[in-house]
């Protein structure tokens, strides 16, 4: 699997750690849409990177990482069709998974911890999507199409 992951600078450390983490238990492909500092960087343009990855079929899931985990949650679900939902804990990590088919993780570095982040990550990428809300989740592609017309496509 291909993994999009991205941070601002107040999630840049846990997403290093996150990277160290996968590199170590995983097979997964990392692509790595930064920061590669600390030094300041807008939210929104990160997000914009890894959501487009998802979008653009170039990683299967993406894991965001900022100060709360909410900007970044705001941001990717601005593209039609991606599902980015803050964890803050395992059941909302495996929950996101088994019941939004949520493809984007975001976690917020300023409320977890690392060992709960890894633990987050672990759930999530072991949960996959049970169908249970099926319908739901078709009510939510109708209000997407209302809004995203099939001929429009975000631009980067």
């Amino acid at each position: 699997m291909k993994i999009a992951i991205g941070a601002d600078n107040a999630g840049f450390d846990l997403k290093e750690k996150i990277k160290t983490y996968l590199a170590n238990n995983y097979r997964h492909q990392i692509i790595d849409f930064g920061t590669n500092c600390a030094q300041p960087v807008d939210y929104p343009d990160i997000a914009q990177q890894v959501a487009s990855a998802i979008f653009d079929k170039r990683a299967e899931r993406g894991i965001l990482i900022c100060g709360l985990g909410l900007g970044m949650a705001i941001a990717a679900n601005k593209f039609p069709g991606i599902y980015a939902t803050p964890c803050h804990d395992a059941l909302s990590a495996r929950k996101s998974r088994e019941s939004n088919n949520a493809q984007i993780l975001t976690m917020g570095s300023q409320i977890i911890s690392y060992p709960t982040a890894r633990n987050i990550v672990k759930i999530w990428l072991a949960s996959e999507y049970l169908g249970k809300s099926d319908k739901k989740l078709k009510k939510i592609k109708h209000i997407e199409k209302i809004f995203y017309p099939a001929t429009r496509k975000p631009s980067m």
